[in-house]
């Protein structure tokens, strides 16, 4: 293994210290690393990462020649941040990339833009009828639940005091600063869709009523589509195209109803966990140390990633999360929650 890569998964700087960072990013040859250190270092196969490269290949800020990073060095770095949520500091001190803090910073910056602009759109994005009906069958497959199409939860995303004037939009009911983004995630744990747009205060319910699938799924509804439905927990509204438990179950149908949504729900927790274990920046418990609009984009880059790393069939990183977000019951009182009581009640007889 060439010298600087073998020194990056070093934990003594000293070894490294007296090196002119420009000669080890020169001398270092990212592919050389094992397939299983690879993938415990950035959290993202080979395949995934010449993907990656090849994606953003003309897409890169052009700079001086003699002092600008290779691309792969970049999405390195990029990946070191997401795989670890490390101080931009101790990225740069790592002998694989060997970049000063603010090349680190600019270079996150980038990448995100990148993602933003030409990564996310491509690999989060609502399935087609195709895809829909494969969900279904799915899940009817593993569970004996008819029309589920996918399942919805949101989680919080711990990020730093957003100021006096917005720290209680932020602060959410654990006691922390936060982002609370929803997604909604298929059979086979890919995310089809994210909304990490609203701060910590806001209920599950309250970030659902203003999502895009929400209006969508309205709209077909009305439409006359019927037979299909999203699975959210107790945190959210009963409505026809989203079924959510029993708070009291009555009978046997609504105990099976209760324990079968719970079985084909349970996707979208070991979604989370996944997710999250993979990019561990979004556990982090000191949070992410940036400015609301640019966590926005790393949720996002995280989310594509994700789907990325289910279509290249990507190893696991070794390790476990669970997710933690506590749920919170809302209201059905309404009369087309009415509708959806009767929907959700015939399914469960039916079940």
């Amino acid at each position: 293994m060439n010298i600087s890569v073998a020194l990056f998964f070093m934990d003594d700087e000293e070894e490294v210290q007296n090196v002119p960072r420009r000669h080890l990013r020169d001398a270092s040859n990212l592919f050389e690393v094992p397939n299983n250190q690879f993938v415990a270092n950035f959290r993202v196969s080979k395949e995934v990462f010449r993907a990656l490269l090849d994606m953003m290949e003309e897409k890169w800020v052009a700079g001086c020649r003699t002092t600008q990073i290779r691309p792969d060095l970049k999405l390195g770095t990029f990946l070191r941040f997401l795989a670890t949520g490390s101080y931009q500091q101790n990225l740069g001190n790592e002998a694989l990339t060997s970049t000063a803090k603010s090349t680190v910073s600019r270079t996150i910056a980038e990448c995100l833009q990148i993602f933003e602009d030409h990564i996310c759109g491509q690999w989060i994005k609502k399935p087609t009828l195709t895809e829909e009906r494969n969900t279904m069958e799915a899940f009817y497959e593993r569970t004996m639940f008819p029309g589920i199409v996918g399942c919805v939860d949101g989680t919080h995303i711990r990020i730093k005091s957003p100021g006096d004037e917005l720290k209680a939009l932020y602060y959410n009911r654990k006691g922390y600063y936060s982002i609370n983004a929803m997604v909604i995630c298929d059979h086979k744990m890919r995310i089809t869709f994210v909304d990490a747009r609203h701060p910590g205060s806001n209920h599950d319910a309250f970030v659902w009523e203003r999502s895009d699938p929400d209006k969508c799924m309205q709209r077909e509804f009305d439409n006359g589509k019927r037979n299909f439905w999203i699975l959210g927990d107790g945190g959210y509204k009963l409505k026809p195209f989203l079924m959510t438990p029993y708070r009291s179950p009555r009978d046997v149908a609504e105990k099976k109803f209760n324990k079968r949504h719970a079985s084909a729900r349970n996707v979208i927790e070991r979604c989370f966990g996944v997710l999250k274990n993979r990019f561990r920046c979004i556990i982090g418990s000191r949070g992410l140390h940036y400015d609301a609009a640019k966590v926005v984009q790393i949720i996002n880059a995280c989310c594509a990633l994700h789907n990325m790393c289910i279509h290249y069939r990507s190893e696991e990183p070794p390790g476990d999360v669970i997710d933690d977000d506590l749920e919170d019951e809302v209201d059905d009182n309404n009369d087309l929650e009415s509708r959806a009581d009767a929907i959700r009640r015939k399914i469960a007889i039916n079940l």
